[in-house]
Order: structure tokens, then sequence, then C-alpha cells
């Protein structure tokens, strides 16, 4: 097997970068050796992971959080090689709800195991096509997409310090989001249906978890042909502040503001262009295509 990590180095605050040396020889310790390619800036990783393929790499171990995993995926979406390659993940980033979607342990030795002795799970991407101020851009994404207020909370969750972690930097920029987001009237088509709709948020899940450890769609699965499509209405401030600490244990979809459906394809438009969210990243706006990929990458995940 010939195999890659892929490092981003700045990624948890640049504690990934000083972790990198000592996880590389936990990593020889297991026999798991390969070439290091370190990312240099963002987007870097995309080109990282497409080359790593052409030059004939059969495995990818992808170290840091969702934007470093995203970054891989895109790349390798980008260049149609996503069935070609395993992906292992060394979850060290801020944010790591692909690895909590695909059961992969936090702890890097555990982590690390599974990455030389897991089972290889083939699962779902999703692409999408959104807005930017230079025109319609496209993208893949592996865990969770997004279009409304999760826009807006992955962009101040990603400009304020990520020094506490995953889950207070997210719980703190949903709640201060929250404070002065209004629903919106959106204009949504699920697998073709058109419906106009008064939402918080429309999602794309893929995986089951999201935003630092919300269990947003327990029932979603990656490797079943379909998102869970999850649709949040017009929440109050009260019914926020009694719902909102639900999520975390999935018992919020029982709220008669929370619909969920199975579906391929999710299209958002609004009147006014919203924020989107591609796996914790915030790359450009409404109006957006969330289309699924089946069967599109293979996932080093443990074996039990």
């Amino acid at each position: 097997m010939s195999r890659v990590f892929l490092v981003n180095p700045a990624s948890a605050n640049g504690s990934t970068g000083r972790r990198w040396p000592e996880v590389a020889r936990r990593a020889a310790a297991l026999g798991l050796v390969g070439e290091t390619r370190l990312s240099e800036r963002p987007g870097h990783l995309a080109d990282l992971a497409a080359g790593a393929v052409a030059d004939g790499a059969t495995q990818l171990v992808v170290v840091g959080g969702d934007g470093t995993v995203h970054e891989v995926v895109d790349g390798l979406g980008r260049a149609g090689v996503g069935a070609d390659v395993e992906l292992g993940v060394v979850p060290l980033g801020t944010g790591t709800d692909f690895a909590r979607s695909m059961r992969i342990p936090r702890s890097v030795d555990s982590a690390l195991e599974v990455v030389r002795s897991g089972r290889v799970r083939t699962v779902d991407l999703g692409r999408a096509t959104y807005t930017t101020p230079s025109g319609e851009a496209q993208a893949y994404f592996a865990n969770f997409a997004g279009a409304g207020i999760s826009g807006g909370i992955a962009a101040r969750a990603n400009r304020t310090t990520k020094v506490f972690g995953g889950r207070l930097s997210f719980i703190w920029a949903t709640l201060a989001v929250f404070s002065r987001w209004q629903p919106t009237e959106m204009t949504i088509e699920i697998d073709g249906e058109r419906r106009e709709a008064l939402l918080l948020e429309a999602l794309a899940m893929n995986g089951d978890y999201a935003a630092g450890g919300m269990w947003v769609a327990p029932e979603a699965s990656p490797d079943d042909d379909r998102f869970d499509v999850v649709l949040i209405g017009a929440f109050s401030k009260a019914e926020f502040a009694t719902t909102f600490p639900k999520i975390y244990r999935g018992t919020h979809v029982s709220h008669a503001k929370v619909e969920i459906v199975r579906a391929r394809e999710l299209r958002v438009d609004a009147p006014t262009r919203l924020p989107i969210v591609l796996d914790g990243e915030q790359p450009g706006t409404t109006p957006v295509r969330f289309e699924l990929v089946p069967s599109a990458l293979r996932v080093r995940v443990p074996a039990a």
C-alpha cells in the first residue's frame, strides 16, 4: 500500500503542526509509514490530495479537523478519484464531526489503529453548486451542508478563537448569531418538489453529527444514497432556549418545527442571499443546490 499523510499544521490553532512529529512517531510504531505532505495555505490540501493519488497513493491519512477533511474530499471529488483511494482520519482539529459521524475515535492511538486495521466503508459525498461574488462555484462536501443560520454560525465560529475547543466555540457562535437572526421565507426544492417556508435553516445531512457534536440528524447514514434534509422552522427565543440543548441528544427532532425528509437533492433560494455552510466552512451564498454523489469515497472506520 502506498500511503501519504496529508497534514494541516494550522489546524486547531496550530497545535496539529506542533503535535505532528509525535503523531508520526506513533504511526511508525504501528507500521504506518509513508510520505508526508504539509498544507501551506487555505485550499492547498485539495491539490495535495489529488496530486498524491495521481502519484500512485492508495491510502491518504488526513491529519486535522473538519476543514482539513473538507479540502481533501473536495480535491478528490473534483479530480474524480475519491473511490480510487482509502481515506483515513486522525482527528486533531477543533471540529471533528466527520470523524464522529464515521465513529472514528478521538484518541490519536485509537484513530491510528483504525487506519491500520479498520474496515473500509464506501460512503456518499455531497456536491454543492452555490453563489459567490464572482459567480457560480462548486465544491464537494463529506459530512453536511446547509443554508441559513448555519452559514452565519460557521462564519462567526471561524473568525472567533477556538482555543476552548469545538463544542464551546459552536455553542457561543450559535447563541450569538441566533440572538440577531431572523427567520427567512425560503424557496426550497426537495427532489424537485417545490415549497415556500419560513425557516431558520435547511440542511443536507450526509453524516449525523455537525457543529461541534450536535446530533442533528440521528438517523442519517452516509452510505444510504440519501441526505437527511433537516428543515428548522421559525423558533421563538423561548422555543430555542428549551430545544437547543436537546440537539446534543438528538431529541430535538420531535419538535413540531423540525422536519426531516430523505432526499437526493436540495435546492434553496431566498429573496436575500443567505450564507451557506459546507463541512463547517462558509464559502458563499444562496441560491444553492446540494446533490448527492453515491458511493464516491472509501473511508477506514472501526472494524466493530
